[in-house]
């Protein structure tokens, strides 16, 4: 991740969901945007995303589980 800032498409594309799945996200709280025009996502949101929820099960975002393999 070399920018500083990304728009939810990009997000999507870096966390290999669709759009929708962001907006979701976003809307529950677990990843902070700011808005500049439209809502971007800073890359250190996108790294402490990725740290907090390794492990969990995403599925459903009410009720997110630990990952039992």
């Amino acid at each position: 991740m070399d920018d500083v800032l990304y728009t939810v498409k990009e997000t999507s594309k870096i966390l290999k969901v669709g759009v929708h799945k962001i907006y979701d996200l976003i809307h529950n709280g677990l990843l902070i945007p700011l808005k500049l025009g439209s809502l971007k996502i800073p890359a250190k949101q996108i790294e402490k995303f990725i740290t907090d929820y390794t492990g969990k099960d995403l599925t459903d975002l009410k009720n997110i589980k630990t990952l039992h393999l």
